[in-house]
C-alpha cells in the first residue's frame, strides 16, 4: 500500500527534473578572488524504484546518518558500527509515502570539485554537462515522508553526501516533499531532526508545535508500569 500510495503521489507532479545550478569554486588565498562559477547538474526524482537499496545504504554511511535510534553499544556504552540491514530498509522504502532521489555524475570531494567541476560562464553549456539519470549518476541526496493519506505526515533522513552540501539541495529535496504531501490536502506535516538540523528545518519553513506538542520517542529499556496521574 505504501508503494503503491508513494507512486501515485508522485504522479501529481512530473517525476522527475534536471536543475543546473551555479555554485563558487573554492580558492585559496588571492586566487578566492578570482572564482570562476561551477556548474553541478543533478537529477532528482520521485519514482521509488528509482532508488537502489544497496546505494541509499551507502548514503546513509557517507552521511553518517543512522537509520537506527537504538544503535547497539560495546561494553563502554562506545557506539558499533553497524551494516544497514538491507531487509528493513526496503521495507522502510515500500511503506514511504514520498521519496525523494538525488542523482548526480559530479559527485566530487571538495579537493576534486575544485580541480574538475570548473566550468567558464560562457561557452556552449550543453556541450559542458553530461545530462545526469538514475542509471547514469550516483545517488548523492536523498529525503522520504510517511503518512496516513489523509491528515498528517513526518519527513524522515534527510541527507546529502558533505561534498555537494550548502547548495541547496537539502531544501529542494524538503521542498518536493512538501509539494507533494500539501498537493494532497496534508497540512500537518512534522520533521523529526536533529539539534544540528534544526536551523535547517527552520530554514525551510519548519518551527515550534502552535499546539505546544513535543515530540516524544518510546525507549525499549523503559518500564511498562504506569505510575502517577495520568491524562488518559
Amino acid at each position: 500500500m505504501g508503494f503503491l500510495a508513494a507512486t501515485a503521489a508522485a504522479s501529481v507532479y512530473p517525476s522527475t527534473y534536471m536543475e543546473l545550478r551555479w555554485v563558487r569554486g573554492r580558492g585559496k588565498g588571492k586566487s578566492e578572488l578570482n572564482f570562476k562559477p561551477s556548474i553541478i547538474p543533478i537529477y532528482i526524482s520521485t519514482n521509488p524504484s528509482d532508488t537502489n537499496p544497496q546505494e541509499l545504504s551507502q548514503l546513509f554511511i557517507s552521511c553518517n546518518h543512522s537509520y537506527n535510534r537504538f544503535p547497539i553499544l560495546d561494553s563502554r556504552d562506545r557506539t558499533v558500527e553497524e551494516a544497514v540491514d538491507i531487509d528493513k530498509l526496503c521495507l522502510a522504502l515500500s511503506h514511504s509515502f514520498v521519496v525523494v532521489s538525488v542523482f548526480s555524475n559530479l559527485a566530487l570531494s571538495d579537493d576534486e570539485s575544485s580541480k574538475r567541476l570548473m566550468v567558464p560562464l560562457l561557452g556552449n553549456l550543453a556541450q559542458r554537462v553530461v545530462p545526469v539519470t538514475p542509471s547514469n549518476g550516483q545517488l548523492v541526496g536523498f529525503g522520504r515522508a510517511v503518512s496516513d493519506v489523509g491528515l498528517t505526515a513526518s519527513i524522515h533522513d534527510i541527507m546529502v553526501i558533505p561534498s555537494l552540501r550548502r547548495m541547496g539541495i537539502g531544501r529542494m529535496i524538503v521542498q518536493r516533499i512538501l509539494r507533494m504531501l500539501t498537493s494532497r490536502e496534508i497540512y500537518d506535516i512534522a520533521a523529526l531532526c536533529s539539534e544540528e538540523e534544526r536551523l535547517f528545518f527552520e530554514a525551510c519553513g519548519f518551527g515550534n508545535d502552535i499546539l505546544g506538542s513535543t515530540t516524544m520517542m518510546y525507549a525499549k529499556t523503559a518500564s511498562t508500569g504506569f505510575g502517577g496521574s495520568q491524562m488518559v
